[in-house]
């Protein structure tokens, strides 16, 4: 089994709860927004990193591609921080990962999953705080929402 963590929007912000859940996974996916190398930093400390640049990664961020095709184990993924700007091609992944609205999505259109983690880092626009674990065996995968409590001074 893999084990995968699927995170977005941290904007600067790895929180101490995310980090041990990070722990537990064989690699992190992170649909941009981490807005400092600082936080890319810390999760390679913690597992391989897939990780596209988001409207907030600046000029440091030069090396980190706008799109990301990659595989683990059997399923094939499409990575981009801005769902708006997806170009999936002919051969369709099994899951498109993305970010940018803060707001966790998972929907399955025509065999794909679609998937926003939400943002874990600073609880923003009221909405919640979520990130999403993936769990990919020999033929099948499953998505586990992870919510976190908002701290009292965000």
């Amino acid at each position: 089994m893999i084990k995968a963590a699927v995170m977005s929007d941290t904007h600067n912000v790895l929180r101490p709860d995310v980090t041990e859940i990070l722990k537990e996974c064989d690699c992190i996916i992170h649909a941009g927004d981490l807005s400092k190398p600082a936080i890319l930093e810390q999760l390679n400390r913690i597992a391989p990193v897939y990780a596209v640049r988001g409207n907030n990664d600046k000029e440091w961020a030069g090396d980190l591609p706008q799109e990301l095709r990659f595989s683990l184990g059997w399923m094939r993924f499409y990575l981009v921080h801005n769902k708006k700007d997806a170009k999936l091609g002919e051969e369709l992944p099994h899951a498109v990962i993305f970010g940018h609205s803060h707001r966790y999505l998972e929907e399955r259109k025509d065999g794909v999953l679609w998937l926003n983690p939400g943002s874990c880092g600073r609880r923003r626009f009221d909405l919640p705080v979520t990130m999403a674990v993936l769990e990919i065996t020999e033929d099948r995968y499953q998505v586990k929402r992870i919510d976190f409590p908002a701290a009292s001074k965000e």
